[in-house]
């Protein structure tokens, strides 16, 4: 091998290696450098290790096998390319919206170019008075505001790592309402941001029936060696479009309420669906029409609207409408103490 490649193959290495108390061994290297292109085998790599420790600040973790591998807490940041005003902003964008879905070895990765954005935001002159860009960028979820439940970090970080690698992991869940937790070997296949809640798309063991876990309930995660198994003809993108994530089982109905008009005005920009369609009805009402996903999501985002909508089809969940109306006007006539 030339000494080119090589070197190319250790500057590889040096990109990919965490800061410190972050860690990888060199299996994940590997994996990492076969997706790179390099050819290298596992012993190859631990001797590129030993030889970049003797000129880097890099550590090893020799209390277990496989040894992890760092760069040292306070090892200087290797100097890389200036950016632009605008490929600054989009580092920061990364780093301030996208991070809690990029697995941990990625943003390692990523660090010094996010500690580079804003030296080079923050010496871009700005108007006296002019607020910074941070000032100007924000994300609203349209619902009720709720506060994120807290995830264990360690283990989000062995999720991630395993879906950037295809491997297995091994994990304690506790699923709600359960009296303990309970061992998953678990086939990863995405990871689904709704609202505060991260949830993990994956198979279990040996079955192909594709489940959602939500991240805050898996307690612990091991990394397995084993290569995860992908159901045959599974997209993420067709599982979320399916409606899964609103709780649903995947079935279609056609969907005929009428709306006040100025309740309905959003759907004319948002629609519904690609073949809905909105009709008036007379006396400030509109018939809305549109063929959506029969979810739980559905009916609550209905129920928002109050006596501003009126479910015509279907007759199962007209019936629902009509059931939880009720309902809620019982609970409305006691007296409350």
């Amino acid at each position: 091998m030339s000494e080119r490649e090589t070197l190319r193959r250790q500057w590889e290495i040096l990109r990919y290696l965490p800061r410190y108390p972050l860690k990888v061994d060199a299996r994940s290297i590997q994996d990492r450098l076969q997706r790179a292109g390099f050819k290298a085998t596992k012993r190859t790599i631990e001797r590129d290790l030993q030889n970049l420790s003797g000129i880097f600040p890099l550590t090893a973790d020799e209390r277990e096998k496989p040894y992890g591998w760092s760069w040292e807490k306070n090892a200087p940041v290797l100097d890389v390319p200036g950016l632009t005003a605008s490929q600054a902003l989009a580092f920061a964008l990364v780093s301030r919206f996208l991070s809690p879905l990029l697995p941990g070895s990625v943003l390692s990765e990523l660090e010094q170019y996010f500690a580079l954005a804003e030296k080079t935001l923050s010496s871009v002159p700005r108007s006296r008075g002019k607020p910074a860009w941070s000032e100007k960028v924000r994300t609203v979820f349209p619902a009720q505001t709720l506060l994120p439940p807290k995830i264990k970090l360690e283990a989000q970080r062995t999720l991630y790592e395993a879906l950037l690698l295809n491997r297995q992991v091994k994990i304690v869940y506790h699923k709600r309402g359960a009296k303990g937790p309970v061992e998953y070997t678990v086939h990863p296949l995405g990871i689904v941001q709704r609202g505060p809640v991260f949830y993990l798309v994956c198979t279990l063991f040996h079955y192909q029936d594709v489940l959602l876990l939500a991240l805050h309930r898996v307690l612990s995660a091991v990394l397995m060696d084993e290569e995860a198994i992908r159901p045959k003809d599974f997209e993420l993108d067709s599982y979320v479009h399916s409606g899964a994530l609103d709780f649903g089982a995947g079935k279609k109905i056609r969907l005929e309420a009428l709306f006040v008009e100025q309740a309905a005005e959003h759907l004319h920009e948002t629609p519904l669906s690609d073949d809905q369609t909105i009709t008036p009805a007379g006396d400030g009402w509109v018939k809305v029409a549109a063929t959506v996903n029969d979810t739980p999501q559905l009916a609550w985002w209905l129920l928002a609207f109050g006596e501003q909508v009126e479910v015509l089809k279907p007759a199962s969940l007209r019936k629902d409408m009509a059931t939880s109306a009720a309902a809620m006007a019982r609970n409305y006539r006691k007296r409350r103490t």
